[in-house]
C-alpha cells in the first residue's frame, strides 16, 4: 500500500465540470510525479478565475479562506503514518507548518524560489522582513528541501534540480536566425517576474519583438504595446514548443528565481537566454545564457552580441547537460523517503 503524501501549496486552483486546473505546471507536475510512489492528497486555495492545467490526481481540497484551509490541514495531521509536504512558504503554508509541528509531525518544505526577493518585489523593503520571520521559524521546525543551495541561506537542507523535460523537449530544435529580435518569455504575468519593467525597455522599439505566453483567461494586464503580444497560458507541450521554436530568444526579466524551468526548455530548444544581474546566479554551468543590465543600452548591446555570434552560441548549446523531469521526480521521491 502507498502511503499517504499530504501537499499543501499556496497555488490557485480552479474546479469545473469535476476537474480541477492551475496555472503553475509545476503544481501540476510535481504532484502528479509522486502519485506514483504516494497516495497524494492536494490542498490548495479556491479561485473562481479559470486556469489553464488540469491536475490529474483524484484527492484534491481547495478552500475559499485560511480558517477553512488550517482547519482542513489540522484534519489531515492526525494521521499518523502519513508524511506532510508544503511548496513554498507564505502566510497560509506558515500556519500549516506550525500548526503540523504542534500536532507532532515534521513536515517537509520545498523552495522553489527565493522568497527573500519575491517578498521584497512585491511588499518592498517590509517583504524581506516578513518573509525572513516567516523562514527562520519554518527552518527550525521543518525538513528543507530546495532547488538551490543559496536558498537555505546555511540552513540545513536537501537540494535537487526541477525540469519539466522529457523526449520530446530534446528533440532536434527548428533552426531559426536573426533578422529582427524575436523575444519570448513564458510565466506569469506578475510584477515580480519583471515583465512591467521589460515592456518600458523595449517601449517603441520597432526591431525589438517580444510575445509573452502565460495570461490568465480574462485578464486585463495594461501592456498596450504593438510590438507585444500576450497569449494565454499553453498546456499543449508540443503548441508550447513551436512557440519557442518560433523565437529566436528567450528572455527571463524576474527580479528573483530559484531554479527556473523555462530557462531549461529555453535551453533544450536552443534558444540563447537573457537574463538580469538580478538572478545571475540561475546560470551554474550552463552555456547560452546572458546577464545584461536593466537599462535598454546594456540590453541592446547584449542583443546585438548575440546576434553577431548566433551560429557559434547554439553550437556551444549543444554541450549543456540538462535534467530530466524523471530524474528530478525520482530524486524528490528519495529525498521525502529519507524524512
Amino acid at each position: 500500500m502507498k502511503k499517504k503524501l499530504f501537499i499543501f501549496s499556496n497555488e490557485s486552483i480552479h474546479f469545473e465540470d469535476n476537474k480541477f486546473y492551475c496555472d503553475n505546471l509545476d503544481l501540476k507536475s510535481t504532484p502528479e510525479g509522486l502519485n506514483k510512489n504516494f497516495e497524494i492528497n492536494l490542498f490548495g486555495r479556491k479561485s473562481v478565475i479559470k486556469r489553464s492545467h488540469e491536475i490529474k490526481i483524484k484527492k484534491i481540497q481547495i478552500f475559499n479562506n485560511i480558517i477553512s484551509y488550517v482547519s482542513s490541514a489540522i484534519a489531515a495531521s492526525k494521521d499518523q503514518n502519513a508524511k506532510f509536504l508544503i511548496i513554498s512558504i507564505s502566510p497560509y503554508t506558515f500556519l500549516v507548518a506550525l500548526l503540523i509541528k504542534l500536532l507532532g509531525k515534521k513536515p517537509i518544505i520545498y523552495l522553489r524560489s527565493d522568497g527573500y526577493g519575491e517578498y521584497k518585489a512585491i511588499l518592498g523593503k517590509i517583504g524581506p522582513i516578513i518573509y525572513h520571520l516567516m523562514f527562520s521559524i519554518s527552518a527550525a521546525i521543518s525538513h528543507l528541501i530546495s532547488c538551490r543551495h543559496y536558498i537555505l541561506r546555511e540552513k540545513k537542507g536537501k537540494v535537487l534540480s526541477p525540469s519539466q523535460l522529457d523526449s520530446t523537449w530534446l528533440r532536434q530544435p527548428k533552426n531559426t536566425e536573426i533578422k529582427d529580435f524575436k523575444l519570448l518569455y513564458v510565466g506569469r504575468v506578475r510584477v515580480e517576474k519583471g515583465i512591467y519593467s521589460l515592456a518600458e525597455l523595449i517601449r517603441n522599439k520597432r526591431d525589438i519583438f517580444l510575445t509573452i505566453v502565460g495570461a490568465e483567461k480574462g485578464k486585463f494586464y495594461g501592456i498596450n504595446q504593438s510590438n507585444i503580444n500576450i497569449h494565454a497560458t499553453q498546456n499543449n507541450k508540443i503548441k508550447l514548443i513551436k512557440y519557442y521554436d518560433d523565437h529566436n530568444i528567450f528572455i527571463l526579466p524576474s527580479f528573483t528565481e530559484g531554479h527556473p524551468m523555462v530557462l531549461l526548455e529555453a535551453l533544450a530548444r536552443r534558444r540563447p537566454v537573457i537574463i538580469f544581474d538580478d538572478i545571475k546566479h540561475v546560470i551554474g554551468d550552463k552555456k547560452g545564457i546572458f546577464v545584461t543590465k536593466r537599462n535598454f543600452l546594456s540590453l541592446l548591446g547584449t542583443l546585438n552580441n548575440i546576434k553577431k555570434n548566433y551560429k557559434k552560441i547554439q553550437k556551444d548549446m549543444r554541450k549543456n547537460k540538462l535534467p530530466t523531469n524523471k530524474e528530478f521526480i525520482d530524486r524528490f521521491v528519495k529525498l521525502i523517503g529519507e524524512f
